[in-house]
């Protein structure tokens, strides 16, 4: 019997090794462990999820997740109903997704619920609320018939999925809304600039960064997530942590073996395929059928693979790929008592909602911020995504106090330096809760118990995937998604990426280990336990 890096004694001898216990790794790996297989799960960290990170960062009992937060439509994905996660797992449902207070005490707020969101848009604009009742319309049944059909299934080629899409006028529709930058289209259908900014803000990552809507076009249709409200983001009960515990449950219960703690130094290839990984520590471990990496590209083929063994222009497609030109600086707090904002009296649910934008109440505002990260420079005008979980989800501070954080975009490397951001983390900090005080009064120091910033600085040391600060692992431009996304089956035969570069991208969505279980289970043969989403069918259903 052998003995891994790890101390661990057992088998090194496996049908298929994923590397990366992110939820992708995990997903992947329930399925196909419960599809029979010997699945070996390495990971190079203590902890496994990836960014399902809930850590007690400012004092004890109160719980901040650092990365992940809001989970788009999770309960209902298809792999959270197949491993049975609700057994595990809980989540929570806001009725208010939306916030964004203004300075003059009123507030914009979306909910679930139509009639309240268009009296809500109509207070500002009657105008803008017919228009968001007609999108919302085409928006619910694009969502429901294309969207999340899309979102769990291998893409389409382009001509034959366009085709499908032609065959229905809902499908027409979607289209050309692909085809227009989301800025542009958004700025083309309302009047009220208000109304606009908390477009924005659902479009784009927390609305603070305009290059995901000025400059390209949306091939999997995310700017039609603005319009739609049945479905949305929701709170894992207790912290993201939650999920990756849950995954994890799962991935043992269904067989599968674990190792933490493993630093993998090449993956090998022999004959031309991959058949396993060997550690740091000169441990190796034999995969029979496959590799799964769910790393970033450059660490998967430059570092662990090498580019002297991948065909010339595979490698040139692994220099092309981009990541995005920002990053998050993140503050979280510990508080006696919750953000209560000024709007209250024109709204009571803004103290009440999952996710605000706070300090840009002009679109020249967000474009100040933009240019000072474009330049590489901290910036100068704060305005930032924010939230205050514990108000929906007590379990994530001690009784009767509470937390919040806030994000605000920020260079990699302001004047070059990324030491930069961490220099500059308590000034910064201070600014952040100046603003914020500015629309909830009782952001004060004295009810400021704990803080804790954490900054691109610090996160790409602790998780190399997120290269230059890219909390995503690849940028969402248009010519790396959709069609042109990174994965599943590379040009290394047994290899597959299964991580964040491939559809449907980055974000807690499950999607690509979803997907890649079932192109793996059909490249060995192994009978698939699940019915995988049908993205053929279901485009090809909208015309009947």
């Amino acid at each position: 019997m052998s003995q891994d890096s790890s101390g661990h004694p057992g088998v090194t001898d496996y049908d298929g090794i994923i590397l990366g216990a992110g939820h992708h790794g995990m997903i992947l790996g329930s399925y196909l462990a419960k599809a029979g297989l010997r699945i070996l799960l390495l990971e190079r960290r203590l902890q496994h999820g990836g960014g399902l990170t809930t850590l007690e960062s400012t004092l004890p009992g109160f719980y901040h997740n650092l990365h992940s937060i809001n989970h788009f439509h999770i309960s209902e994905a298809p792999w959270f109903h197949d491993l049975g996660l609700a057994e595990r797992v809980s989540y929570i449902t806001p009725h208010y997704e939306f916030a964004m207070p203004l300075s003059d005490k009123r507030a914009l707020v979306f909910s679930r619920d139509l009639e309240e969101t268009l009296a809500n848009i109509a207070r500002f604009s009657e105008k803008d609320a017919r228009t968001f009742r007609e999108w919302n319309a085409k928006a619910e049944a694009i969502t429901r018939d294309i969207f999340m059909a899309e979102r769990f299934a291998e893409p389409l080629p382009r001509p034959e999925r366009e085709a499908l899409l032609q065959r229905s006028a809902l499908g027409r529709d979607f289209l050309a809304t692909t085809r227009r930058q989301p800025f542009e289209l958004v700025d083309e259908l309302f009047e009220n600039e208000h109304v606009k900014l908390i477009f924005l803000f659902k479009v784009s990552l927390f609305g603070t960064w305009l290059v995901d809507t000025m400059s390209q076009t949306s091939p999997m249709g995310s700017v039609i997530r603005a319009f739609d409200l049945e479905t949305g983001y929701q709170l894992c009960r207790g912290g993201s942590a939650n999920l990756a515990r849950g995954l994890m449950e799962s991935f043992l219960v269904n067989g599968g073996t674990y190792r933490n703690q493993v630093e993998i130094e090449r993956i090998t290839i022999e004959g031309g395929r991959a058949t396993g990984v060997e550690t740091a520590g000169g441990q190796i471990y034999k995969a029979k059928h496959f590799v799964a990496s769910s790393l970033d590209i450059h660490q998967t083929f430059e570092t662990l693979i090498g580019p002297e063994q991948l065909p010339s222009e595979y490698l040139a497609k692994v220099g092309r790929h981009k990541y995005t030109a920002w990053t998050l600086f993140g503050l979280h707090l510990a508080l006696n008592e919750a953000p209560r904002y000024a709007a209250a009296d024109w709204d009571p649910a803004v103290d009440h909602t999952l996710k605000y934008s706070i300090g840009a109440e002009s679109i020249a505002d967000l474009m100040e911020a933009h240019a000072d990260v474009q330049a590489r420079r901290v910036p100068s005008r704060i305005n930032f995504g924010a939230g205050a979980l514990s108000v929906l989800d007590p379990a994530q501070a001690p009784r009767g106090k509470h937390t919040a954080y806030a994000w605000h975009v920020m260079p990699y490397a302001p004047g070059g330096r990324p030491e930069t951001v961490d220099e500059i983390k308590a000034e910064f900090s201070e600014k952040i809760i100046e603003t914020w005080a500015c629309y909830a009064p009782n952001m004060t120091r004295q009810n400021i118990l704990g803080r804790f910033a954490y900054t691109a600085f610090d996160y790409v040391q602790e998780l190399p995937n997120m290269r230059g600060g890219d909390i995503f692992m690849g940028a969402f431009s248009a010519d790396q998604v959709m069609y042109d996304h990174f994965g599943y089956r590379t040009a290394v035969p047994n290899l597959y990426m299964v991580g964040s570069a491939a559809h449907p991208g980055g974000a807690i969505s499950g999607g690509a280990g979803y997907i890649a279980a079932g192109l793996i289970a059909e490249d060995l043969a192994v009978r698939r336990w699940w019915s995988p989403v049908d993205a053929r069918a279901a485009l090809g259903a909208l015309a009947k």
